[in-house]
């Protein structure tokens, strides 16, 4: 589709996701990503190609194990009570500003620790900035930056500030020392196979990467999964059954997630239909054939999760919001048919932590709240990460406690 330098190739379903996954030699990363540069960094790993893309990954993804993400529940949820206490019955809200904000909170608080997470509002305000400057297409950012626009100029003033605050926190580590349970220490510190460290200029980068990837993406995701708890027939009433056989009355533990079941199936089926990335993009580094086409080197070429979940041949039913799907014992989708978080090398390093920030956050609004969906228009919209264009508002009719 399109001509020249605006034009893509469209490499859609699940063999073409297969053959992208298996040939990943075949494509670079950096320059299909070009236009998020300003907000993540040039040396982020998001953008990294071959031998940097494995030094910076190999480095970042040991912080990002299941047992440190164990640890943070408690985090999660003192910052999901932290929303629902601010509620009263009859109030009406905007659960996708809400809890963006509260997850914004766990992220910095959890990997970057205490210091950091008390600028919440800080990085908050100056990353909308950066935010609103790519929410749009690659062409247009390129084109604010060349002609230095009055936004143009904002988002840098605003990537200036927030670097002043990271590269005052890596001083601050280096001097003095920090958390060895944080991220940010474990990448002043760490080294990797060669003894080699991270610059200052790459751990800023896999910082805001980590930041921005931790809250724009997970608190889309929660927006459309209360959608679909609220919208569809029966789901809310068989998650609460299950939140209260599980848990009872107290707070979930990470022993606990794996009996929730149900609610893990609305996690999936959520990612499943509403992928927040809807499309993945590649530029091929040399030419190559595929499905009896060859495919010529720089062109610039896509691949679309949300294409492969709504294909009728891998799923029944598929525009419907079926968490049973993903029972045990239903049929495992491979990689190459599920790809919420990506497949291949670029993974999301932190697929685990937005997979159980998602269910405990969930659980707790079940447990705490009973919740209606007013008459709204509910529309997808954003080149990050799919959310709701408006936000999502609900009425609160009725909250415990705790």
């Amino acid at each position: 589709m399109g001509a020249g330098r605006s034009g893509f190739t469209y490499l859609l379903g699940p063999e073409a996701n297969r053959f992208v996954f298996a040939n990943s030699d075949l494509f670079r990363w950096r320059d299909a990503f070009d236009w998020l540069v300003p907000v993540d960094g040039p040396t982020s790993m998001l953008l990294s190609d071959g031998d940097e893309h494995r030094r910076r990954r190999g480095l970042v993804q040991p912080t990002m194990h299941h047992r440190r993400v164990a640890g943070y529940l408690d985090t999660m949820v003192d910052n999901t009570d932290q929303v629902i206490d601010t509620w009263r019955p009859g109030d009406t809200v905007d659960v996708y500003q809400g809890f963006r904000a509260a997850i914004r909170r766990t992220t910095l608080r959890t990997l970057f620790g205490a210091r950091l997470a008390r600028d919440e509002r800080f990085f908050g305000d100056q990353l909308q900035v950066l935010l609103d400057l790519c929410d749009a297409l690659p062409q247009t950012v390129t084109w604010k930056r060349r002609l230095a626009t009055p936004q143009w100029r904002r988002a840098m003033v605003a990537r200036g500030r927030i670097d002043e605050r990271i590269h005052t926190e890596i001083a601050h580590i280096r001097d003095v020392g920090g958390d060895d349970s944080d991220v940010l220490t474990s990448l002043v510190h760490s080294r990797d196979e060669d003894g080699a460290t991270l610059s200052d200029l790459e751990i800023r980068d896999q910082i805001v990467t980590l930041i921005v990837a931790g809250y724009e993406t997970t608190s889309a995701t929660l927006a459309w999964a209360i959608y679909s708890l609220l919208s569809v027939p029966g789901v809310r009433e068989r998650a609460r059954q299950e939140v209260r056989r599980v848990l009872g009355s107290r707070r979930p533990a990470p022993e606990d997630l794996k009996d929730l079941t149900y609610l893990n199936g609305i996690v999936r089926e959520t990612l499943r239909l509403y992928p927040a990335v809807v499309v993945v993009g590649r530029k091929a580094a040399r030419d190559f054939e595929f499905g009896g086409r060859v495919v010529r080197a720089g062109s610039m070429l896509a691949i679309s999760p949300y294409v492969t979940h709504r294909l009728a041949e891998l799923w029944h039913d598929p525009l419907r919001f079926r968490p049973e799907r993903w029972d045990p014992g239903y049929r495992k989708p491979a990689p190459h048919e599920y790809l919420p978080f990506g497949a291949g090398p670029h993974r999301c390093v932190g697929s685990t932590m937005a997979a159980t920030e998602l269910t405990v956050m969930l659980a707790r609004l079940l447990a705490r709240t009973s919740l209606r969906l007013p008459r709204q228009r509910v529309r997808p919209v954003s080149m990050i990460s799919m959310r709701p264009r408006n936000g999502l508002w609900v009425q609160v009719e009725d909250r415990t406690a705790d």
